[in-house]
């Protein structure tokens, strides 16, 4: 299928406000991979986390002194935080940095699947200035518990959700990872999701990274794919009571525009950055660590930002293989990052999935 003269100059549009995003590449979302660690074993897991992970905590004056030296060159309220891991919240000392990023004006949040959320912790988080909250959710306890590998983590996740349903202190919204498991109920956990007071609901696809690479099983298929996006598309045009929407995964053709409230644009490198575990200063937490473009034990966070990335913020050596003659390349630009292996190759084309 086309694109339609509207998509076209939607496309072409954005692919003018990505170059020039890139030239001026304006730090706005900082994700820090706090802890490796995990209270699950999830089947998905694209950093393959562990109870026991080998790399250990960063120190929390290591990653706020990092923020000290970012701090003179940015508006921090147009800088969101982001605590992601591992399980962010096995920290118990998430409260206090969430205090000082607070004190120092910075908005965060938390990527959590809310297993040790208690309504205690949570009022405890939002009083240290917690913004938003992101909640992971893959289907009824069957299919949950399922890929969680934890027979009790689907009435953790909802009992919190309900909990965030009764505030209006937080942005939040509930995340849906889709594979063969669940794609067959997500119109009536659509309907669940309402009756428990879900207003934002964010759904991926499975890209085959970390562990989820050896589980083939948890992969889509062409026609699964495409049935997810008409899902998402149809929801969007006629359900009110429930905001859905298909995460950033890549480019997407003939549905751009239609299954998500933006336009395809990887911002890894480009707007977003991350710091991981052991230092090390990247894209989003998704891309693979060869991408690395410094350390904060060794290098100037906010010199790395203003002068590295380039492999991000120019794409050029991505336009090989399947698209060195893909027609779409102008505004694909190679997809995004987090779908490159550690050879640097394309894992998954969704534009030529959706075409096959």
């Amino acid at each position: 299928m086309s694109l339609s003269l509207r998509q076209r100059v939607g496309l072409e549009l954005q692919r003018k406000l990505r170059k020039n995003s890139a030239q001026l590449h304006p730090l706005r979302t900082l994700f820090w991979e706090c802890t490796l660690r995990c209270n699950m074993n999830c089947r998905h897991c694209g950093s393959d986390c562990k109870v026991e992970a080998s790399v250990p905590d960063m120190p929390a004056e290591d990653f706020l002194r990092a923020i000290d030296a970012l701090a003179p060159h940015v508006d921090p309220n147009k800088l969101f935080v982001i605590f992601t891991g591992g399980e962010a919240l096995l920290r118990n000392d998430l409260d206090y940095v969430g205090m000082e990023l607070y004190k120092r004006g910075f908005p965060w949040g938390v990527v959590t699947n809310a297993f040790l959320l208690s309504e205690q912790r949570l009022e405890s988080l939002v009083e240290c200035g917690m913004h938003s909250m992101s909640v992971s959710l893959d289907g009824f306890a069957e299919q949950h518990d399922w890929i969680r590998r934890h027979k009790d983590a689907f009435g953790h996740a909802v009992d919190v959700i309900k909990l965030l349903a009764d505030r209006h202190d937080v942005l939040w919204d509930v995340v849906t990872c889709v594979s063969p498991r669940n794609i067959d109920v997500l119109l009536p956990f659509k309907d669940f999701l309402v009756s428990i007071g879900v207003k934002k609901w964010r759904i991926f696809s499975i890209f085959p990274m970390g562990r989820a690479a050896s589980e083939g099983e948890l992969l889509l298929s062409d026609k699964q794919l495409k049935g997810l996006l008409d899902f998402i598309e149809i929801s969007r045009k006629t359900d009110g009571r429930i905001s859905v929407s298909y995460a950033c995964e890549g480019f997407l053709g003939q549905y751009e525009g239609r299954v998500r409230d933006h336009l395809f644009f990887c911002r890894s490198g480009i707007e977003v950055a991350s710091i991981r575990c052991d230092g090390s200063i990247s894209g989003c937490t998704s891309v693979r660590s060869q991408m690395s473009q410094g350390n904060i034990y060794t290098d100037d966070l906010w010199d790395v930002w203003q002068n590295g990335f380039a492999n991000m913020r120019n794409r050029e050596h991505h336009r090989k293989g399947q698209c060195s003659q893909c027609n779409m390349w102008r505004y694909c630009e190679g997809s995004g990052l987090h779908l490159y292996d550690d050879n640097d190759e394309l894992l998954m084309c969704h534009y030529h999935r959706l075409n096959a």
